[in-house]
């Protein structure tokens, strides 16, 4: 049995990187987010069930963000409706990554994991974290969202403060190296519990 690990961090936090960290150290992650561009491009998943409810979100083939948010835009309520379409397709992905995933530490990187109920389905979580003025500079850096883009993202998620008080472990990735040592104190750890267990 695979222990199961769960990784969340608000945007601009340092997940991605730290989710290779974990990569690098021989366990399997499965990416939320790259799990949704799957089921959104071409021949993917969710192109059909999508295209039934909203055929304006289906464009050269397969599913446009652009067209989705418009979509939600001009009609919230249609939001429920698409996550009722798409979160079972998600739920598909990871069942099939954990079927065929062969590594004894599984990572799960979410982004909402606190906010769906997902850290449920966990043996621990982690969550990355830096302070908040680190965070607004990764992200104003990026230059792909203006401040008030990046205030909404961050009023959808859960404080940083709430998901460290109910997470296991947290990571600084204040530099590499430091997040780095902590990922491998973290795999070493649970890798001690296996081999005890």
């Amino acid at each position: 049995m695979s222990f199961l690990l769960g990784l969340t961090g608000s945007i601009g936090m340092g997940k991605s990187t730290t989710a290779q960290m974990f990569a690098d150290l021989g366990c399997d992650v499965w990416d939320a987010d790259a799990a949704v561009h799957r089921l959104y491009s071409k021949g993917g998943a969710a192109i059909g069930p999508l295209g039934a409810a909203f055929p304006q979100a289906i464009v050269d083939g397969a599913v446009s963000r652009d067209a989705l948010k418009q979509i939600i835009g001009k009609t919230p309520d249609t939001l429920k409706e698409i996550e009722g379409i798409v979160h079972p397709l998600v739920a598909q992905d990871r069942a099939l990554f954990c079927q065929s995933a062969r590594a004894d530490i599984l990572v799960f990187d979410i982004p909402l994991l606190f906010e769906t109920g997902g850290d449920a389905a966990m043996d621990a979580t982690v969550v990355v974290s830096v302070k908040a003025e680190m965070q607004e500079k990764r992200v104003m850096a990026r230059g792909t969202m203006d401040m008030d883009q990046f205030q909404l993202i961050k009023r959808k998620q859960m404080p940083d403060a709430d998901k460290r008080a109910r997470a296991d472990y947290v990571i600084i990735t204040d530099t590499p190296d430091h997040a780095r040592q902590q990922v491998q104190d973290i795999v070493t750890e649970i890798r001690t519990k296996l081999e005890n267990a």
